[in-house]
């Protein structure tokens, strides 16, 4: 296993530390919501007898619900705190199970990703615009689906100047001392959120993946890297390398993730 050294230098938000946090939230409630998400988005009832790949596992909980679905899966991420997350979650439910492993490594590394080997599904929620090299992620996310498997991702859409600012935002975060980022925080949480409590309750926005309203806002806040894409490129981008798309889930033009499932032709004469 390899991945690119962490640079101090270079600013990053504490993935890993804000997945963490969320893991002390986790119910068995988040849980079936998070396996009914994909269900759903893969039309499949049961994952038995197929391989998962989680790239970017963060908390662990796509991994956790993959398994308790009955797919064999092999976590990966590049931030260390996340992957004790997902080692720390895999402890707890399916303690040293070897159909679950976990690991640290870069979806970058073109070695590494060549290393792994092959599977049925694919996902990347929320992951390869955070790598600060969004189309050489995307290419290398799907190298690894087996002949007519699925990938799963999820990308920020592109909102033009809006999205800049953003960009801009998340790095003054991380720019910042930390003792200085909750001040930074402050107003930002109080229109984000004071606006959210009028349209969405949490537990409705929970409903959605069974993720945290909270946390996620830290992400939105700090998660640098930050890139976007229109969802016509990414549906080009792949459909160029033979995918079909299968389904898709988008946030109608506005900030959010654009879902999509893909479909990787199988192998030999198609019929």
């Amino acid at each position: 296993m390899t991945a690119r050294p962490l640079s101090p230098a270079a600013p990053r938000f504490a993935f890993g530390a804000n997945w963490r946090r969320f893991l002390t939230t986790l119910t068995p409630e988040r849980i079936a919501i998070a396996e009914q998400s994909l269900r759903t988005m893969l039309a499949l009832p049961t994952l038995a007898g197929r391989r998962f790949l989680d790239i970017g596992s963060g908390s662990g909980l796509f991994s956790l619900a993959a398994h308790r679905l009955g797919a064999r899966v092999h976590s990966f991420d590049y931030d260390p705190e996340a992957v004790a997350c997902t080692a720390a979650l895999r402890q707890r439910f399916f303690p040293d199970d070897p159909a679950w492993t976990v690991e640290r490594g870069d979806v970058l590394d073109a070695a590494y990703i060549a290393s792994l080997g092959t599977f049925d599904i694919v996902y990347a929620w929320g992951v390869l615009h955070h790598t600060g090299d969004l189309w050489r992620a995307l290419d290398h996310a799907q190298r690894p689906v087996a002949p007519g498997g699925w990938l799963y991702i999820a990308i920020y859409n592109d909102q033009g100047w809006r999205s800049a600012l953003w960009r801009r935002i998340k790095w003054g975060y991380n720019v910042l001392p930390a003792v200085l980022r909750p001040l930074y925080a402050l107003p930002l949480f109080a229109l984000i959120e004071g606006y959210a409590l009028l349209r969405v309750s949490e537990r409705r926005y929970q409903t959605n993946r069974g993720m945290s309203r909270w946390h996620d806002f830290w992400d939105w806040i700090g998660g640098y890297p930050f890139e976007v894409a229109r969802p016509e490129a990414v549906l080009a981008f792949y459909q160029q390398r033979g995918y079909r798309p299968v389904r898709q889930k988008l946030c109608g033009g506005g900030s959010g993730n654009n879902e999509f499932v893909f479909q990787k032709p199988p192998a030999g004469p198609v019929p």
